[in-house]
């Protein structure tokens, strides 16, 4: 497929400049958060794991696919990437990440406890208060910063007004409680918070720099988080709940196939496969791979078994077929039938 001029992700694995062509973002989607904080740290260990050696060079996408991935880039909106374990949800933030040189992948993982606050900043007052009281024992006085106890979440990070855009993965947001997706309408539309904290001090500090997601210290004026850069925002579902009609109004939906029923979505897995493990023992691993997507109609598998059952075979059974066979099946049981397949 020739890729169209206007793509801006590619697909193609290579790191390049696409996210400085990209043009200015819609009037409704312009943000002008400041002052610029500094750049995204590198890519980190949980995109090297995701994508292998390899980067994902030539990943399999459909052309509907990247016109979607695209799109949203242009308009500055969430994408939500539905689809089956293995079908490449997580990934793709940070193949995103990968090509267009966006740095560390901001990682919010989502479960039933999580609420919009976690993902915005915490505040530890009771260090706070403890510290102050000893302090006040040694006969001295606290003169530690407020922002010592302040750290920013995943999504405040992203929210930061950096030049580029950072790559934000909310990871299984069907796990959440019922309101955390409307929760989230208000900070991704109008791609901003206040620290309520930080307000009330504002008068005689206006200024504090806050712990971030990376590890650095950033200023907050006033309180006030506002972005530049509409971060790029990755929010994967298994498909385990349906999300209030005003959070699917503001995203663009991206529904990924599952890798045993759509040939991209197997060469999608192929192309995984490939970039963490090269082109050693090749014909055993397609073997292991044919296995994985001829397996049983309806059945859960995910793409992790699939790895884990590559690996162990080239380690542990490279000599002998009818133990790569009994150890696949092993690491390759369904997830949805009985206690791993067994009654």
């Amino acid at each position: 497929m020739t890729t169209p001029d206007w793509f801006v992700y590619r697909g193609a694995g290579e790191p390049h400049d696409g996210i400085d062509r990209l043009p200015d973002p819609p009037p409704w989607r312009d943000f002008d958060g400041g002052p610029v904080v500094g750049t995204a740290p590198p890519l980190g260990t949980e995109s090297t794991r995701r994508l292998g050696t390899g980067g994902l060079r030539g990943i399999a996408w459909r052309p509907e696919e990247l016109e979607l991935i695209n799109a949203a880039l242009y308009l500055r909106r969430p994408l939500l990437v539905t689809g089956d374990p293995g079908s490449g949800k997580s990934t793709l933030a940070h193949a995103l990440a990968h090509e267009l040189g966006l740095g560390r992948v901001l990682h919010w993982p989502v479960v039933s406890r999580t609420t919009l606050r976690d993902g915005l900043y915490t505040y530890d007052a009771i260090a706070r208060l403890q510290d102050t009281q000893m302090a006040r024992e040694e006969g001295r006085e606290h003169t530690e910063d407020i922002g010592a106890y302040l750290r920013l979440g995943p999504l405040g990070t992203a929210l930061l007004p950096y030049d580029r855009p950072r790559v934000l993965l909310v990871d299984e947001l069907d796990k959440s409680d019922i309101d955390l997706p409307n929760d989230l309408l208000n900070a991704l539309e109008e791609g901003e918070f206040r620290i309520t904290e930080l307000q009330r001090v504002a008068h005689k500090q206006p200024q504090v720099r806050v712990l971030t997601d990376d590890g650095d210290r950033a200023p907050v004026h006033e309180g006030r988080v506002r972005c530049r850069a509409f971060p790029v925002v990755v929010m994967t579902s298994n498909g385990e709940r349906d999300f209030p009609a005003p959070l699917l109004r503001r995203c663009l939906h991206l529904d990924l196939p599952s890798p045993r029923n759509d040939e991209w979505g197997a060469a999608r897995l192929e192309t995984m496969v490939r970039a963490h493990f090269g082109d050693s023992d090749a014909p055993a691993r397609e073997e292991l791979i044919r296995g994985f997507l001829e397996s049983s109609p309806g059945s859960l598998r995910a793409a992790d078994q699939l790895l884990n059952a590559v690996y162990l075979t080239q380690k542990a059974a490279r000599d002998s077929a009818p133990d790569r066979q009994r150890l696949a099946e092993l690491l390759m049981r369904p997830l949805d039938h009985g206690e791993h397949g067994h009654r």
